[in-house]
């Protein structure tokens, strides 16, 4: 199994609460050198986050702000920049990910969401850590010896149901080389998607061998191999 989110996150998290006043804020913020704080409620649960982009809004103007985000449909921004606490500042609700939640799902919700980092929630919906971009690129320490033994023990006798024997794996610095044959080009692109998938690899070249395409294979008629 892959790292979680668990595994990698912040557990030291600097937060403010929902009543913390503007100025408060910006001086963590210029203390602390932290881009963003989770917003907590006075349970001490994630109700949003307050970040730079938000504080700004404030530094831009409100005045010079409203006929723009007025126009644009942004009332929302307009509402910020007037905006003198983190409960009025932030913004809600905030884009978090669970600590059992694979490292793999945070990077895909970074990238997607165009968040830098993740507060980490439980199932109460209670802060538990943050994870960045940062966090993330830690499993790419993963040292060469456990991605091959991976690569061999799980993927290619576990998953693939292949001889781990018939392969020459070799891995340096994260580019797995993979020499062998398998039975055609599917399965050469299956396996491959798999390694590249895997944790702490950077990089794959191929060696890998294979038939060329009998006609029912040359119309698209190839199934991908059952994995268990």
């Amino acid at each position: 199994m892959g790292s979680r989110v668990k595994d990698v996150m912040t557990t030291d998290v600097v937060s403010v609460p929902e009543s913390a006043e503007y100025k408060d804020i910006v001086s963590v913020v210029r203390e602390l050198r932290v881009s963003a704080f989770p917003v907590l409620d006075a349970s001490g649960h994630l109700v949003g986050v307050v970040s730079e982009a938000d504080l700004l809004l404030k530094e831009a103007g409100q005045e010079a702000l409203g006929g723009s985000l007025i126009s644009s449909g942004r009332r929302g921004e307009q509402a910020k920049a007037a905006g003198v606490t983190a409960a009025e500042l932030m913004t809600s609700p905030a884009v978090t990910i669970g600590p059992e939640d694979s490292v793999a799902d945070a990077a895909r919700r970074m990238h997607d969401r165009h968040v830098k980092r993740l507060p980490v929630v439980d199932q109460a919906g209670r802060l538990v850590g943050i994870v960045s971009r940062v966090d993330l690129l830690s499993v790419f320490d993963r040292p060469d010896s456990e991605i091959r033994a991976t690569v061999r023990k799980d993927i290619i006798a576990r998953d693939f149901a292949l001889d781990p024997d018939s392969f020459d794996v070799q891995v340096a610095s994260g580019i797995v080389t993979i020499t062998g044959q398998v039975e055609n080009q599917a399965v050469a692109q299956h396996l491959l998607g798999a390694l590249r998938h895997a944790e702490g690899v950077v990089g794959v070249r191929s060696r890998l061998r294979f038939a060329p395409p009998g006609p029912s294979e040359a119309l698209g008629y190839l199934r991908p191999p059952q994995h268990r």
